[in-house]
């Protein structure tokens, strides 16, 4: 149960830095409601899956050799300094002016699925993120088991679009600067966080 947890709340950290999509749903909800700033998440999602998807069935039958565990480690560890890095260097920076008409909610889950599948960091984020999940897995559990914990990564991506589509619709005036500043910080300080576990694994395969 500690183990899903923490895949749970790997998925909300990976989510939760400011950025176009959070920027896009913040927007949308405080413009046109909960149901469009949600779509604009679920598009997103759907093409962290397909991102997910494509690392799974390409590289989990190679992830045995231990040079390539060391790259996705160190690739994982990279990303996730980065990122992190990133979320702490533009916290409070933030921008809701974006996307000020009404739209369908086909158009809002377009937009997230667009804004997410034309990411360059995203595929760099799921070979090296997800990647590394997957050389540290398959080496203690089977594959059910390594479904469960990427199933875990989604519900922790599915209850930060959640949370963010009933801040921007319902609790307009708590969303600010504020706010948002002190997300972006532990979120930020989250990643850095992962980095060095996994920064600490490519250690003790090397030494």
């Amino acid at each position: 149960m500690n183990n899903f947890i923490s895949y749970v709340f790997l998925g909300i950290t990976l989510a939760a830095p400011i950025g176009p999509i959070n920027a896009a749903q913040l927007d949308k909800g405080i413009k046109s409601g909960f149901l469009h700033a949600w779509f604009v998440g679920l598009g997103a999602i759907v093409a962290d899956c397909f991102y997910m998807l494509c690392v799974y069935f390409g590289l989990v039958h190679f992830l045995e050799a231990p040079i390539l565990k060391l790259f996705l480690y160190l690739f994982g560890c990279f990303v996730l300094a980065y990122t992190g890095i990133e979320s702490l260097s533009t916290a409070g920076k933030i921008s809701t002016n974006q996307f000020r008409n009404r739209e369908s909610l086909r158009k809002s889950f377009s937009t997230g699925f667009l804004m997410s599948i034309s990411n360059p960091l995203s595929i760099l984020f799921w070979l090296g993120i997800y990647g590394s999940v997957l050389a540290k897995s398959v080496q203690t559990v089977d594959s059910s088991q390594l479904i469960f914990n990427s199933s875990a990564i989604f519900i922790g991506l599915f209850i930060w679009d959640i949370a963010m589509a009933g801040l921007a619709s319902t609790f307009q005036k708590i969303i600010d600067s504020k706010f948002l500043t002190l997300i972006s910080y532990f979120s930020g300080l989250s990643l850095i966080g992962f980095s060095i576990y996994f920064g600490f694994e490519a250690y003790k395969m090397i030494f």
